[in-house]
């Protein structure tokens, strides 16, 4: 039978401000790039807002389309395209499927966008083993030229593997080092969607008895031990989230948990104004001896070339 409309419906959700909670980061000693000050240097109009932060905003749209799946096996898959400042308004998008007999849907497109139409993200979010569905982030690694002029991150291979095992976890009061100069507490009181399942008061109530982690906040969690994996490029060089994916195994994950991370470099990239490494991680139940893997994170953190003072000297002696 003919399909009566050919455009797919799309939910959107309300226009949002989120705070900005990056101000105080350090990397290596020194301010990052969501400092006002750093960010002007390097050319911005002001320190952005971290990329994962927008993640939220999905979340209640995206449990209308999957229910409490998405917060168990839930995947969202994120090119990061323009950044936003504190004090713009951002909106979430996702498509649907164009019509019900196309069934329950496994993977949907999404994307987020300021008031004025400039494209915040693009992506794909999704449910379930969902490994033969194209996700973003895994669609843009399978598309990458081979990176031929590295210099920040020349000493970086595809393969390599972090230092050690990581062991973290996240309580609602503890503060996540100098790359999160913030708590879950602080975050919870200012997220753009809040949701009963994650503070300490109701946190019992949810389906799996405990409060669970924003989506945007395990962001933090496995970056907050970044540090020790040594998967790092030459300093000092400012850097950026430029995409990123997070899927849940055997979610959700749960606050005042121990966890484990392993991290492997999957991919090297390089772009007119940017190096980047692409970084899985890979989060394992520290509570038992099994070790069963519970989540995964692909980062793609790229590295500005203007913030290495050393960059055009080095390239002509590699490269000329």
């Amino acid at each position: 039978m003919t399909k009566p409309f050919t455009q797919s419906p799309t939910l959107c959700g309300a226009l949002r401000k989120p705070r900005q909670m990056l101000a105080d980061q350090k990397y290596d000693g020194h301010k990052s790039i969501h400092d006002d000050a750093m960010a002007e240097g390097l050319g911005l109009r002001a320190g952005p807002i971290e990329g994962p932060t927008h993640f939220s905003q999905f979340d209640p749209l995206l449990f209308h389309v999957f229910g409490q799946a998405w917060f168990e096996t839930g995947c969202i898959s994120a090119h990061y395209q323009n950044m936003v400042v504190e004090g713009e308004e951002v909106r979430a998008f996702v498509d649907l499927p164009l019509s019900p007999e196309e069934g329950s849907p496994r993977l949907v497109r999404i994307h987020a966008e300021k008031r004025d139409g400039t494209p915040v993200l693009t992506g794909t979010a999704s449910v379930g083993d969902a490994t033969d569905v194209p996700h973003e982030i895994q669609q843009r690694i399978a598309k990458l030229r081979p990176a031929t002029g590295l210099v920040i991150n020349r000493d970086l291979k595809v393969g390599q593997r972090g230092a050690a095992v990581e062991k973290i976890r996240m309580g609602f009061d503890q503060h996540m080092g100098d790359h999160y100069p913030f708590t879950l507490a602080d975050k919870l009181a200012v997220i753009t969607e809040p949701c009963a399942w994650y503070p300490r008061e109701h946190g019992a109530e949810s389906p799996w008895g405990r409060a669970i982690i924003p989506m945007e906040m395990i962001s933090v969690l496995l970056g907050s031990t970044s540090g020790e994996s040594g998967l790092s490029g030459r300093k000092p060089a400012v850097g950026l989230f430029a995409g990123q994916e997070i899927r849940l195994i055997a979610g959700p994950l749960f606050v005042d948990q121990d966890y484990e991370l392993e991290r492997e470099i999957v991919a090297l990239s390089e772009s007119a104004r940017t190096e980047s490494v692409w970084i899985r991680t890979r989060v394992y139940d520290g509570t038992v001896t099994s070790r069963p893997l519970v989540a995964e994170m692909i980062l793609n953190g790229a590295v500005m070339k203007a913030s290495y003072p050393a960059y055009e000297v080095e390239a002509k002696a590699l490269y000329d």
